[in-house]
């Protein structure tokens, strides 16, 4: 595969993919999933901390599901129903890319009454949608995962309400990785341990590329070790 063309249909085409190349792209990918799963891990971990009722109801649904006498498992997972309502509830607040990659219009479209004309660059403000109350209700600043409990609204891109992947062909390639990740990294802290707040936690956010917390959990004592519960 290596020093081959892209496209070798392509008469035309000069761009040969070398090693460096391949690693460039490999380094990306890597960089890339430890950084967002890693933002999304502390922003829902933040909110589960600041709303003990969360907690419980997550402690409760892994002691029936999963029990005490052994971890939580990948296997786990599609049996955690209010885990996974914490999870979009948490990328729905606190979206790790408050605007999705880029796109430009390939014609002039009119999309609800607006004109867009050709060549146009689209950034869609998933953290904006996130908040909508139009779409959310009045609530939608505050952290209820339980507002899933009756919907079937998707993390994939299947509804819009709710893209924080993005949607169709240009969606997130790590989307799976990352979802089980975070699924499995929140179930195993609150299986394994109880948890509180030693003072009030920072929710201030910093704006770039990615959405991370401006304080860090683990840059102060913002939480204390209970017990372990396993």
């Amino acid at each position: 595969m290596l020093n081959q063309p892209m496209n070798p249909h392509d008469q035309d085409q000069s761009y040969i993919i070398e090693r460096q190349n391949i690693k460039s792209i490999i380094l990306d990918m890597i960089a890339a999933s430890f950084e967002t799963s890693a933002v999304a891990i502390v922003w829902a971990f933040s909110e589960v901390l600041r709303h003990p009722r969360v907690m419980l109801g997550l402690q409760q649904e892994l002691e029936t599901v999963v029990g005490r006498i052994r971890l939580v498992e990948e296997s786990d997972l599609p049996k955690l129903t209010y885990l996974d309502m914490v999870v979009k509830e948490s990328l729905r607040l606190h979206p790790v890319a408050p605007f999705l990659v880029p796109h430009v219009s390939m014609e002039d479209i009119v999309i609800d009454g607006y004109f867009v004309p050709k060549n146009s660059r689209i950034l869609v403000n998933t953290w904006s949608m996130g908040r909508d109350r139009s779409i959310w209700s009045e609530d939608a600043e505050e952290f209820l995962p339980e507002r899933f409990t009756d919907s079937n609204i998707d993390l994939r891109g299947h509804d819009f309400q709710l893209i924080p992947f993005g949607s169709g062909r240009r969606g997130c390639p790590g989307m799976q990785l990352a979802l089980i990740t975070m699924r499995l990294v929140l179930a195993q802290l609150i299986h394994c341990f109880q948890w509180e707040l030693a003072d009030e936690v920072d929710m201030s956010e910093i704006f770039g590329l990615t959405l991370p917390k401006a304080k860090h959990l683990l840059a102060k004592p913002t939480y204390r070790l209970l017990a372990k519960t396993t």
